[in-house]
């Protein structure tokens, strides 16, 4: 099989892996070495057909021995498949950066064999660039749960950032669903990247010339829709993986449907793309406003509102909370208050040192007035006196009634709920209703329940 063939089959089947972000690491260009990292992340390039990339994003192999019901390259799915040697990646990688293409490499594979056998490969081939090719670049390298410690500590020396993927959210779903993978194989490699991070940090701190184990940091993914476990588990789950093993990222991936499987969601059925914004909205939560888990779900209510954003919904929750004084609220107390994120919260403690902050300084320090305006005081006076119907008119959030136009042809223009909408608007246009009339029900609907929940 020629490379461009082998390239072409491995870079689809990569294309369900989204536990790709920025480096997250700051190694400048070395002289005789190819490539350089920024911390801000990595360069983007362009293709010749205009596209904008940043890494090589590909599977080292898709010829699985696994037999992963909702995977699209398990063993009894006929497909298409192929493998790279480590030298025709290695080579692969280097053309393209120095054709412009990339700035790096994210390297995942199926179970080729074993997960040593795999392991041993990848290893082969990050070699090879990091000591043959003397690339500097950012690699972004997949471990292959159950594989040897050695082999992780190995990778780990050679990749900028490592990832162990979860893939379902619950031990019974793994089962169920992947019967060749256990949750503590998945798990194990995790705690070892922890640790081996941690102490390699320590070292560096000492010896400026320590050999650096995945200074990016380790993430994982999961996959969203495939299994009926609720948002409530999977945010334990997520909180409880940052605090246990310091990731620096979890990954949602809204199920797509690509195998046909009785115990899986039917072909027909739409990805949950506003199912997995509203995770990642949370995650941010709780990484960086300081809200927990259990603050944002409970038993009563263990999913999301589709129409409410999670900070929108617990500030609806706690009104007991607000309203939240601008001039003399801590930063935390400021980052609870929606339209008020980390960044205006933190100008907003700084300006009001000089000046008492109100309506205007707010506006140009950035802060959503929109929402925020119904949760504050300025000097003690409430900016505006809102009814509950404007109040929940204006927390909303329009993505979940978004509709846009799609280009067809040349005289065929028809508007579609785009993907990310709400399902309830997905499912008024299937019945035939047009897109724009099914998002104004929809919205006017949900404006009416919310407004009689205030």
């Amino acid at each position: 099989m020629e490379l461009g063939e082998k390239l072409e089959i491995l870079a689809d089947s990569a294309k369900y892996d989204v536990a790709c972000t920025s480096s997250g690491v700051d190694r400048p260009g070395r002289r005789g070495s190819l490539g350089s990292c920024a911390a801000a992340g990595i360069c983007h390039a362009f293709t010749p057909d205009g596209r904008c990339v940043s890494l090589l994003k590909v599977l080292y192999s898709n010829a699985c021995s696994y037999d992963c019901r909702y995977c699209v390259n398990r063993r009894s799915n006929d497909r298409p498949r192929a493998t790279f040697t480590p030298r025709e990646l290695a080579g692969l990688t280097i053309g393209f950066y120095r054709r412009n293409y990339i700035e790096g490499l994210f390297l995942s594979s199926a179970v080729l064999g074993t997960p040593d056998r795999t392991m041993e490969l990848m290893i082969e081939a990050l070699r090879i660039l990091r000591e043959e090719y003397h690339f500097n670049g950012y690699i972004h390298a997949k471990t292959i749960p159950g594989a040897d410690p050695l082999l992780v500590e190995r990778i780990g020396l050679l990749a900028d950032r490592l990832s162990v993927n979860i893939e379902l959210p619950s031990e019974n779903s793994l089962l169920r669903l992947a019967p060749d993978k256990k949750k503590s194989a998945i798990l194990r490699p995790m705690g070892q990247i922890a640790v081996k991070s941690a102490e390699s940090r320590r070292q560096l701190a000492v010896y400026k010339r320590a050999p650096a184990f995945a200074p990016a940091g380790q993430s994982t993914q999961m996959i969203i829709g495939a299994t009926p476990e609720s948002d409530r588990h999977i945010l334990d789950l997520t909180e409880a993986l940052y605090k246990k093993y310091a990731l620096k990222r979890v990954f949602f991936s809204a199920y797509l449907p690509v195998v046909e499987d009785e115990r899986l969601p039917a072909l027909s059925t739409r990805p949950p793309l506003l199912r997995e914004h509203r995770l990642y909205q949370a995650d941010w939560l709780l990484r960086y406003y300081h809200f927990s888990a259990r603050e944002l779900l409970s038993e009563a209510e263990p999913n999301f509102d589709p129409y409410l954003d999670p900070k929108c919904t617990w500030a609806l929750r706690h009104p007991e909370f607000f309203p939240v004084e601008v001039n003399t609220a801590a930063r935390e107390e400021l980052l609870r208050v929606p339209g008020i994120g980390p960044k205006s919260a933190l100008r907003i403690v700084q300006a009001r040192r000089m000046q008492r902050l109100g309506m205007a300084e707010l506006k140009r320090i950035g802060v959503v007035l929109k929402r925020a305006q119904y949760f504050i005081t300025c000097g003690g006076r409430l900016p505006a006196r809102g009814t509950r119907a404007e109040i929940a008119g204006a927390l909303l959030d329009p993505k979940a009634f978004a509709v846009g136009v799609q280009q067809l042809s040349l005289d065929d223009f028809v508007a579609r709920p785009l993907p990310c909408a709400a399902p309830a608007v997905q499912e008024l246009a299937d019945h035939g209703v047009a897109a724009r009339q099914a998002a104004q029900m929809v919205r006017q609907e949900a404006l009416t329940c919310l407004t009689r929940r205030m």
